[in-house]
């Protein structure tokens, strides 16, 4: 039976999810090719150019603008600008939701600077940062920054009085209370709210690259924007929207990597069945997931080594492409490493 096509907020059978992801991306681009197509199309060329001239614009982008280097400088922008943020946005928010006397303080002042319009604060960062990577990083980090902190404040309102006096009951520390109760009851929530700041982000990003060039995506879209290549434009966001996908599903398979309790819920202990087991596409994505890791572990290792000795004859491709945002790399190479030997700890010492 098919009723549940038509069902007011109902879910969608596991089975059918994929085959209608690629249903809507096959209407969208008939559409697009019924609009584009023809010698005199229903849209005019410079306005919406045919798909096929829009695939032959990634091979101009790479031969004469160098995408590769600037999408991954555009990605380390991004990923600088997340670190940053949340490095800050977490513990602040953390000081502020939990203890009265700075909630009191700083609860007004944290809601009223959301309504601040970032383009008109990009002056600012320049006054203070310089021109060069680290405005960028800086005015990225505080776009996320000021919607994220006021979401990790209400995320610790959220959290069940239930769990409190539950611990309380047990006699728990203040410590521990925030240990056992607040930070996972609030991680696993905001984790979905870092997600949705992924597009913010790249919004960000394009205006802080176009305030003074140093490659990235930004740049290349006013470039082809003033050279009326719309072709172009049209293939950058492109490639722009097939990076927020691959991240929103990195996000995704973190999270069920580090709260996997989120998705192993039933209603009741009678009804068994609606526990979600582990499908064979789960486990195969975790597996694929771990190999890949570790293939990018080992090319992290060899790039930082010729980095320093020369054992590719010097290309120094991390300099090449990711110049001074390197460190976001290393970052999340050092967390990943960190999170490796954690595991090993709890496997196989702390028993």
């Amino acid at each position: 039976m098919m009723t549940w096509m038509f069902e007011l907020r109902g879910p969608v059978p596991k089975k059918f999810k994929n085959i209608l992801i690629l249903v809507g991306v096959g209407i969208i681009f008939l559409v697009w090719m019924v609009l584009s197509s023809g010698s005199k199309p229903i849209i005019p060329s410079f306005a919406l150019p045919h798909p096929s001239r829009v695939f032959n614009a990634f091979g101009d982008l790479y031969r004469d603008n160098d995408l590769l280097k600037n999408t991954t400088l555009s990605i380390a922008l991004n990923l600088g600008g997340y670190i940053k943020a949340i490095l800050w946005g977490i513990p602040i928010g953390f000081i502020i939701g939990l203890f009265p006397v700075k909630r009191g303080s700083f609860q007004y002042i944290i809601d009223s600077i959301r309504f601040l319009p970032l383009t008109a604060v990009t002056s600012l960062f320049l006054l203070w940062y310089g021109i060069g990577s680290e405005m960028k990083i800086n005015f990225l980090a505080f776009g996320i920054f000021i919607y994220l902190l006021p979401t990790v404040v209400n995320r610790i309102d959220e959290v069940g009085e239930v769990y409190l006096r539950t611990v309380h009951t047990l006699g728990a520390s203040k410590w521990q209370t925030i240990k056992t109760v607040f930070f996972p009851a609030v991680m696993s929530k905001l984790i979905d709210d870092i997600r949705v700041l992924t597009a913010i982000s790249w919004t960000y990003i394009i205006v802080a690259e176009t305030t003074a060039s140093e490659g990235g995506l930004g740049p290349l879209t006013f470039a082809a924007q003033r050279q009326a290549r719309v072709d172009k434009i049209f293939a950058i966001l492109l490639l722009i929207i097939f990076i927020g996908v691959v991240q929103d599903r990195v996000f995704a398979y973190l999270d069920k990597k580090f709260f996997p309790h989120k998705y192993q819920t039933k209603t009741s202990y009678e009804q068994q069945k609606l526990l979600k087991p582990i499908g064979p596409f789960d486990a195969m994505l975790t597996f694929a997931m771990q190999i890949f890791g570790y293939i990018l572990l080992a090319a992290y290792v060899l790039l930082v080594l010729d980095e320093y000795l020369g054992l590719l004859g010097n290309l120094n491709l991390f300099t090449y492409f990711f110049a001074d945002r390197a460190w976001t790399v290393h970052f999340i190479i050092l967390s990943y490493l960190a999170y490796l030997s954690y595991q090993v700890y709890q496997k196989y010492i702390n028993k």
